[in-house]
């Protein structure tokens, strides 16, 4: 009997026809194997991993591995995006026990669900002897396997325990945080660390602001270095804009091809403000492309945006996006062939496998003479019409709370800072990137909306949904603080007091159901599922920690607001963090990101004026906003916006209001004088 045909993950569909006994994560699953008397396997990964695949086809999809889980055991499978908390607990016991830890993860636990072997991927072979040895250990040494699951439940307990010290986020510890990040960059290739090679938005994005605060070379470097060096890199691609999840190298040039959602949102913002900043036309084309692929293929109208695409086609890594030269020439005929050969290094001998090429950008196309960029846009065109015939990679379209909630607030700052500073390039190039500000912009506001209407039950969030129905898991305090975050967003592109609304009515959700002592948070609401452990960890990762994502959307609510005592639950729970901030910038970007906006101010900008879209005082705001900074426009005392109350216009002129820090500047009405008072 299969029990997951009704699941709302693709992932657990995935194995729906599988001849294991499968179970949702369900208090029933438990009940079964203590009734019985035998080990739980608990399973978990997500729809486009690669090595999920693997293990599926080798073991989960054969009749022996089926038959021995049906006889020695109850199987569980887990989404780990739809049940973060799942994961956390079970990952946190992986990397105590094995040092390490990855998807698919492998658990063995008791009938209570603690955890007493763990490991990742395994062999046919080697899984067959695992359950094997696991299931005499269960019959014939009982007392020591207990023995080592309440080990290892002490020891996860430990990791994740909250009340630990404590110290304010200074300006000191944030310039050792960026010091730290500029001494373990790559210098030759960007990024940090060797392969394989993450792309590190959350601390681009820190370096980022902390360059604007500072004004250091170095910081901005770091960030300029290795985004460029990511755009090239075959991580990004050079067709269809995106980021794959990582590169299995140290310089970018072969990725892992699954897209993330989460990744591309974040990626996004770094684009964004990297060409704010300093006006880069490739910082400005990649984010005009991420842009673009987020809304033409990830978003769903009236449906959120999916999580991701899959790393494999039909099973094969890289079957629609490698080419080699013969196919090259084939689409584009000879001359053309050849350049685009040399443009995008696609070689004889190959870059990926069976001398296939994953196309990078191993020439400078973007300050090249218009001729040349026009051949190189032609020849995308093409590859992407060829590539679009091939096989394509499948999607997973579940919408996560929290993600959807990263990809709201990053079209919200590129769709507004491409919208304020008016046309650029050639004529071809403006209107493209107006097309893609236009789709951009659209599958914004529609996400926003379905979050509100789906994902917001009874005042609380849920963690996932598909095809338009909510799923049962609850959200966790990363929903809470992507989401909020993300309303504060819309609160400021549309001057509309709802969204405002809806994101204090969360924050109060998350500040009622996960606070934890000493200023910290739960990672899970205190009427969640209790797990072996309640998960607390304050590290960011792939994606902001929910503890980084709940205290950045706290600060921007404060700002909108002017309610101080939001704010002081974040720099308490910022305070949790920083001493991580001090010894492991790496894992603490967006907390680090989020001290920043608090050190400016952050600022609060309101614009009074008839005409937000075209408004030179709004153009200026959001070109020149320090670290953080809230802006918003409308009419004077327009209902619902607390930063435009009491504001009038001066002399009927438009006029802007600067606050920091609850103290205002006098307005003004001219570009210069605003602009002296933010920089």
């Amino acid at each position: 009997m299969n029990r997951l045909a009704d699941a709302t993950s693709p992932y657990l569909l995935q194995h729906a026809d599988n001849p294991v006994d499968w179970w949702p994560w369900c208090e029933e699953a438990f009940a079964e194997a203590k009734r019985r008397d035998v080990p739980v396997l608990i399973s978990v990964g997500y729809s486009a991993c690669h090595w999920c695949h693997v293990m599926a086809h080798e073991s989960f999809e054969d009749e022996t591995v089926g038959r021995l889980l049906n006889e020695g055991f109850v199987s569980i499978k887990v989404d780990r995006e739809e049940r973060p908390d799942v994961d956390a607990v079970y990952m946190t016991a992986t990397q105590a026990m094995t040092g390490q830890g990855g998807w698919p993860m492998t658990v063995f636990a008791t009938p209570d669900g603690t955890p007493f072997f763990c490991g990742t991927y395994f062999p046919r072979p080697n899984f067959l002897r695992l359950l094997e040895s696991v299931g005499t250990a269960w019959r014939e040494q009982r007392d020591a396997v207990l023995r080592q699951g309440a080990a290892v439940v002490e020891a996860i307990g430990g990791a994740q325990a909250v009340g630990g010290p404590t110290t304010p986020l200074t300006a000191d510890l944030l310039d050792a945080a960026a010091n730290q990040l500029a001494s373990e960059y790559d210098e030759v290739n960007g990024g940090f660390g060797g392969a394989p090679k993450f792309p590190p938005h959350m601390n681009l994005l820190f370096l980022l602001r902390h360059h604007q605060r500072t004004g250091s070379p170095r910081s901005l470097e770091v960030v300029r270095h290795t985004c460029e060096a990511m755009a090239r890199g075959g991580i990004h691609d050079q067709l269809a804009g995106g980021f794959a999840r990582y590169a299995v190298d140290a310089h970018w040039t072969v990725p892992h091809f699954e897209k993330m959602l989460y990744d591309n949102a974040l990626l996004l913002r770094v684009y964004t403000q990297l060409w704010r900043l300093t006006g880069d036309a490739l910082a400005l084309r990649v984010a005009r492309d991420i842009a673009r692929f987020l809304a033409d293929e990830l978003h769903r109208p009236g449906q959120g945006f999916a999580s991701a695409l899959d790393a494999d086609t039909e099973g094969v890594e890289g079957l629609t996006y490698a080419w080699t030269p013969a196919q090259l020439v084939e689409v584009l005929g000879e001359e053309d062939g050849r350049w685009a050969a040399d443009l995008f290094g696609v070689t004889e001998a190959g870059t990926f496998e069976k001398g296939m090429s994953v196309l990078r950008l191993a020439r400078d196309v973007d300050d090249a003479d218009p001729e040349i960029r026009g051949r190189w846009q032609g020849v995308v065109r093409r590859l992407l019409a060829a590539r679009d015939t091939r096989p394509q990679p499948a999607r997973d379209d579940k919408v996560v709370a929290a993600w959807n909630g990263l990809a709201v607030t990053a079209l919200a700052e590129f769709v507004r800072l491409v919208e304020t500073s008016g046309r650029s390039g050639d004529e071809g190039e403006a209107n493209l990137l107006e097309g893609v500000v236009i789709v951009a912009d659209g599958a914004m506001r529609d996400t926003a909306e379905y979050l509100a209407r789906v994902h917001v039950v009874d005042g609380r969030l849920r963690r996932a949904s598909r095809d338009g129905r909510v799923g049962e898991p609850a959200g966790v305090l990363e929903d809470y603080g992507c989401v909020a975050e993300a309303f504060c967003a819309m609160h400021q592109v549309t001057g509309e007091g709802r969204w405002l609304e809806l994101a204090g009515q969360l924050l109060d959700a998350a500040l009622a159901h996960f606070a934890a002592p000493g200023g910290a948070f739960y990672d899970t609401a205190d009427d969640a599922e209790q797990l072996v452990t309640r998960p607390a960890d304050p590290t960011d990762n792939a994606t902001p920690s929910g503890r980084s994502s709940i205290i950045a959307a706290l600060v921007t609510y404060t700002a909108l607001t002017g309610e101080n005592r939001y704010r002081e639950v974040a720099e308490a729970a910022l305070e949790t963090v920083a001493p991580i901030v001090g010894r492991h910038a790496r894992f603490t970007g967006y907390a680090a990101t989020v001290g920043e906006a608090l050190l400016s101010g952050p600022y609060e900008i309101a614009v009074v004026t008839g005409s937000p879209a075209d408004d030179p005082l709004v153009a200026a705001a959001y070109r020149h906003a320090p670290p953080g900074a809230v802006i918003v426009a409308g009419h004077p005392d327009q209902p619902g916006v607390p930063l435009l109350a009491g504001r009038p216009l001066l002399d009927d002129r438009p006029a802007a209001y600067v606050c920091r820090g609850f103290v205002c500047q006098r307005p003004v009405t001219g570009v210069e004088d605003l602009v002296a008072q933010l920089t």
